[in-house]
């Protein structure tokens, strides 16, 4: 079975006002999404998680983190709610090969924000981010809008691949239309 091609660009390749202006500040922002979503929303702030596991990454999931296509991995997919609505899903993918000596603690974060865990990290280092504008049939689009009443004809992503002590993940956060509507 082929998987939906997503054409994930650095933005220096994107055709110029192909981002719409409204989103353009939470794609190429490089600081602490959990932290911007934590002001934004003033404290009601919260993770959702929607699973966490041993799965198989997505074919340019794999290319992204330089994977043999059977290596292991662990995906962990949330939702980032202000005001219990979700407004970013988020899908992170951690090679096996990642999860040795404090990296072990990737596995444990529960409803704890990964983000905190990432940027507190002296030794984080992120890679370029990449953005996609993300539509129906995609199976990330899929996993997004699962939550989502209303599905939106699109949804526009980031990610980026970190690495910790030379270790990478890779950090895909898609974001959601009650984040565009409820901003303030």
């Amino acid at each position: 079975m082929r998987e939906f091609a997503v054409a994930w660009r650095p933005r220096r390749h994107l055709p110029r006002g192909i981002v719409p202006s409204n989103l353009s500040s939470w794609l190429f922002d490089t600081t602490s999404l959990t932290q911007r979503l934590r002001q934004v929303c003033h404290g009601r702030f919260q993770v959702r998680v929607v699973s966490e596991a041993h799965a198989r990454p997505l074919h340019d999931e794999r290319v992204a983190l330089n994977m043999r296509d059977n290596e292991g991995a662990v995906v962990r997919m949330v939702y980032l709610l202000c005001d219990g609505k979700p407004w970013v899903f988020a899908r992170t993918v951690i090679p096996l090969r990642t999860l040795s000596g404090p990296q072990r603690r990737l596995t444990h974060l529960g409803s704890k924000p990964l983000g905190e865990l990432l940027f507190a990290d002296k030794t984080m280092r992120r890679g370029e981010v990449e953005v996609a504008r993300l539509a129906a049939g995609s199976p990330v689009f899929s996993m997004a809008a699962q939550a989502l009443k209303q599905k939106p004809g699109e949804i526009w992503g980031r990610r980026s691949v970190f690495y910790l002590q030379g270790k990478p993940l890779l950090v895909s956060e898609m974001f959601l239309p009650d984040l565009l509507e409820n901003e303030s």
